[in-house]
């Protein structure tokens, strides 16, 4: 039983290390925390349940059976703030960008309808690209059933959406559906597609700030209710 026991505290150990030490330091060096710091700032201290940490992506495609991490690129569960139950989940940009997979939709679905099930507020924490274009339609199917649970919440709990990093696609259509919005200055985007594709397809030249950044949607379009100066300011 120990053996076993130690090979489970193994894996977590792993599953908590999301993409590895290298990408965790270039996420910290780009001035942002990881999935995991992010809840654990927020919630109140030892009170997160997390779910499905072991779930993988089910992908044999483009080489991605060789490319399994545990958790998917997000991190699930419930937890308490000041006392009160919330569901959450946080994208975790080290592990395949914080993109949406199959199996990663599923693991957001299952939060979104405890939330609603107990009535509680769901906080989403978005730092990810969008779709796994490895997947395809399967992909974006995951999508529908979050943008599902988003208008059957509308109205019947609070839903929180903090962008803190370069979303973009169904990462950004979700939290525009959700009732708060807050985003980072010079680190959080949120953008139909990038600066790129905008290039590629109008020849127009645009930065990431001017696209999508915090100013432009706390001051133009009003689609976000705040911006601050770093993770931890927003978080708290």
């Amino acid at each position: 039983m120990k053996d076993i026991l130690d090979k489970l505290d193994q894996r977590r150990a792993q599953a908590r290390l999301g993409g590895g030490e290298k990408r965790v330091e270039a996420q910290h060096k780009r001035g942002k925390l990881t999935a995991r710091e992010r809840i654990e700032l927020l919630l109140d201290h030892g009170s997160f349940e997390e779910f499905d940490m072991f779930v993988q992506h089910r992908s044999t495609d483009f080489g991605m059976e060789k490319q399994k991490i545990p958790g998917d690129g997000v991190v699930t569960g419930w937890g308490t703030i000041n006392g009160r139950t919330v569901f959450l989940f946080s994208k975790d940009f080290t592990v395949f960008g914080g993109s949406l997979s199959e199996a990663h939709a599923q693991k957001i679905v299952k939060v979104q309808d405890m939330a609603l099930k107990m009535r509680a507020p769901i906080i989403g924490i978005f730092d990810a690209g969008g779709a796994r274009i490895q997947e395809g339609v399967a992909a974006l199917g995951g999508y529908g059933e979050v943008f599902r649970r988003n208008v059957m919440a509308s109205g019947v709990i609070p839903q929180i959406s903090v962008i803190m990093g370069p979303c973009a696609g169904g990462d950004v259509y979700s939290p525009a559906m959700t009732d708060f919005i807050f985003m980072v200055r010079d680190t959080s985007y949120m953008f139909v597609t990038g600066p790129d594709v905008v290039k590629t397809v109008t020849n127009e030249v645009v930065t990431a700030e001017e696209l999508g950044g915090a100013k432009v949607h706390t001051t133009k379009s009003s689609i976000a209710d705040g911006s601050f100066e770093n993770d931890v300011e927003a978080i708290l």
